[in-house]
């Protein structure tokens, strides 16, 4: 090998209802990044039980995730779409990675640090050695591009420090079994049997707030359902969480700094560009100077008129369990050959006897 297949990887958690800034934030990418490269998208079911461990509803959120996937237009033909607890071998990295990775590389993880909370005594070790599993994720496969948002580009920076520290450590053992390339890092070269992961930031992925709070992400875990657009959410849902949406007194400005100490106003504003494919500026000029019972509806209109088929659809797929099932099974079947090339290659070069 010359150098590294290029391959597109990323995953979503099943757990809570996919919502507006997941489909804009990520799926959206997932979409756009299938026509020009080899891509992966799984659905990371064992990561979901560090959030929670025992779950009623798990295959139903597994299938509600795919589903997404293919209403939103990923290709499970041409793209492998699976979940990952059908691969055994992310499970088999992850350990390599938990002897690989230093704790004080894990201490350092600020989400760790927001989810543990003041009890972290009680956290789970799975929570703890989550980053673990999610560069296995990515290097099973030897994944060259991750599309990420910024609460994840800490933890690519971890998997770049796992992969570069495997292949230092390694690399007496990769250089003869020909399984490595060459490459430079900094000014070091390398002979490396994983890539250094590069994230794919370009392009809109724009950070969606809360409909009751701007200040805040727009999150599963609200427990407000009007804080948020879940993607299952049918035409008469969507209009009325934007209709009380939070805002302020005063109409739109023309101009984008006009936004600022305005959050409500900058994350529908922001929205509504989103959806529309256009810049702030760009909505600004159409709307400015108009109060948001003008622009409430508009805004309505276009989240109906983009959402609304992926609703459909995903409606219709969750009717049909069974096609669900018969995707990942597919894919995962597909991703377990491409996972154990790498895993019979790692294992020979970490020298277990097989």
């Amino acid at each position: 090998m010359s150098e590294f297949k290029p391959l597109v990887f990323s995953g979503v958690q099943p757990t809570g209802n996919l919502h507006l800034g997941n489909y804009l934030g990520a799926i959206r990418k997932f979409v756009a990044l299938q026509d020009n490269n080899d891509c992966m998208y799984c659905v990371v079911d064992l990561h979901a039980l560090t959030a929670q461990l025992v779950h009623d509803d798990m295959r139903s959120q597994i299938r509600s995730i795919t589903a997404a996937f293919l209403a939103a237009g990923i290709d499970p033909v041409k793209h492998i779409v699976f979940n990952q607890s059908q691969v055994p071998q992310h499970a088999e990295l992850a350990w390599i990675f938990n002897c690989v990775a230093r704790m004080g590389w894990m201490e350092r993880m600020t989400q760790f640090k927001d989810k543990a909370g003041k009890d972290r005594e009680r956290a789970s070790l799975g929570l703890f050695a989550y980053p673990s599993l999610m560069a296995a994720d990515i290097l099973v496969y030897r994944a060259t591009h991750v599309p990420v948002g910024e609460d994840q580009k800490q933890h690519l920076e971890l998997t770049r420090d796992i992969a570069m520290k495997f292949n230092l450590d390694f690399e007496q053992q990769i250089r003869p079994s020909g399984f490595g390339v060459d490459i430079t890092v900094g000014d070091q070269p390398v002979h490396a049997y994983f890539p250094m992961v590069e994230p794919l930031i370009d392009g809109p992925a724009p950070r969606v707030m809360s409909l009751k709070d701007g200040t805040k992400k727009m999150s599963k875990s609200d427990p407000s359902d009007l804080s948020r657009i879940n993607l299952m959410d049918d035409a008469e849902g969507i209009a009325k969480k934007i209709r009380k949406a939070k805002t302020d007194p005063d109409a739109l400005p023309s101009e984008v700094d006009g936004l600022k100490g305005r959050p409500e106003a900058d994350n529908l504003t922001g929205i509504y560009a989103a959806l529309a494919d256009k810049t702030k500026t760009d909505v600004l000029a159409e709307f400015g100077g108009q109060q948001f019972s003008v622009f409430k509806p508009a805004l309505i209109d276009l989240a109906v008129e983009v959402l609304a088929p992926i609703n459909g659809e995903m409606r219709r797929l969750m009717d049909d369990p069974g096609h669900i099932d018969a995707v990942l099974r597919d894919g995962g079947a597909r991703a377990r050959a491409r996972a154990e090339k790498t895993m019979t290659e790692i294992r020979d070069i970490i020298g277990f006897v097989r």
